[in-house]
This record gives C-alpha cells, structure tokens and sequence, in this order.
C-alpha cells in the first residue's frame, strides 16, 4: 500500500469514527443519519423488492426508530425502553414470516416468538410503570 493510500485511508476512518461518535454524543437517531444520507443504501426500499422484503425492511426501520431513545443515564430503564422497541421488532418480524413464509417449523417458531415477546413487553411495561418511568 502506497502512503498516499494509507493516508486517504486513515482520513475516511477518521471522519467515520468522528461522524459517528458526534452522532452518539449529540443524541443523534438512525433516522436523522438516514435522511442525511450517512446510513448507507442498506434499508433503501426497492420498488422491486418482494412483498415480504418490503415487509421487513418496514419493521427493521420503525424497530430501529423506537430503539433511537434519548438516554436518560439510569441503565436500567434504557435498556427496558429500548429493549421494548427491540421485542417489538421480533413481533413485528414474525408477523411478516406468518403473513409470507411457507415452511410450518419457521412459522411455529414465529408464533412462539410473538407470544413470548408480547409477555416480555408487558413485563417491561409493568416494570417502568412500577418504577414511574
């Protein structure tokens, strides 16, 4: 590797490095990120996407989104908050594999799924509630 090309190559890791650490430090969301460009094409959605990928590329974004809290310092109740939108994702996944997949092991595990993590939401609900958060 030529030290031009290092150099160039160090430069982009540290603009990256910084672009995501101010993102971070300034409470900055995915979805902000996403609008100015910087996510990348990863959820672009294709018009010629199937139904089912449009479908969870749907879900992956708002799952996403609700994960984008604003930190409140108390590990606790970040971790229940943004766990909650991370369980209703996997809900939200299953009902996609229930609504488009054929294979009736994947479907029973998707139904399984929904039915756990609807429990679990609850539970965490409970919890900030209990804790008036």
């Amino acid at each position: 590797m030529s030290k031009t090309t290092f150099v160039a190559a160090a430069a982009i890791a540290l603009l990256c490095a910084t672009s995501f650490a101010a993102a971070a430090e300034t409470g900055c969301t995915q979805s902000a990120m996403k609008m100015n460009g910087e996510m990348g094409h990863a959820n672009h959605h294709d018009n010629d996407d199937s139904a089912s990928t449009k479908a969870f590329k749907a879900a992956n974004d708002k799952m996403h989104e609700g994960m984008a809290i604003a930190f409140s310092g108390d590990a606790d109740v970040d971790f229940t908050r943004g766990m909650i939108a991370h369980h209703q994702g996997a809900i939200d996944m299953a009902k996609v594999e229930l609504e488009h997949g054929k294979d009736p092991t994947q479907r029973k595990l998707a139904q399984a799924i929904i039915k756990a993590q609807e429990q679990e939401i609850a539970d965490m609900q409970a919890w900030l509630k209990e804790h008036g958060k």
